[in-house]
């Protein structure tokens, strides 16, 4: 999980650097025509004509790289990519995730294993997906549903492999 989590930022922080790489050739190639063109972003945004050139001008003698990373490309600093950060997240995540069905299996007589698993993993899930909309200032109901319809979902298709495969326990 945290390999392919590093790797998918990894593609995401990639293309953003390639996106800076190119803004910076075209800042050395046509500094007017990048001026103008922060000037235009600046009235669609509302300012008045007069005062996006200003804007634009003061932006760009101070950090025309920032600006144009900013305004143009909508990468901020603080959001953007980090690969290690989403590996270590996501390995955190699925070691903690796990912990519930694996509790539930050792504290569970074998007879009733299965179902208890499968419903403590749909809980867990639902609580999770909750805590993530209530941190994110998201709907906390259409999060539980979603979460857990697909995590059910997610139970069923990997049930269905395992008995197509001869490989589940029920």
């Amino acid at each position: 999980m945290a390999a392919g989590e590093y790797v998918s930022v990894s593609s995401q922080r990639d293309t953003e650097e390639g996106d800076l790489a190119r803004e910076r050739v075209e800042l050395a190639d046509d500094p007017k025509g990048e001026t103008r063109e922060l000037a235009a972003i600046y009235r669609r945004r509302g300012l008045a004509p007069a005062l996006a050139s200003q804007v634009a001008a003061a932006l760009m003698a101070h950090d025309p790289v920032e600006a144009h990373a900013r305004d143009e490309l909508g990468l901020h600093d603080e959001t953007r990519a980090r690969p290690g950060q989403a590996a270590l997240s996501s390995a955190v995540s699925f070691v903690v995730g796990a912990l519930v069905p694996l509790l539930a299996l050792v504290m569970t007589p074998a007879r009733h294993r299965v179902a208890v698993v499968i419903a403590a993993s749909i809980i867990a899930l639902v609580i999770l997906g909750v805590a993530g909309a209530k941190a994110g200032g998201a709907n906390l109901t259409r999060a539980a549903v979603r979460v857990g319809l697909w995590g059910s979902a997610a139970i069923t298709v990997t049930a269905l492999v395992g008995h197509l495969f001869h490989s589940t326990a029920g």
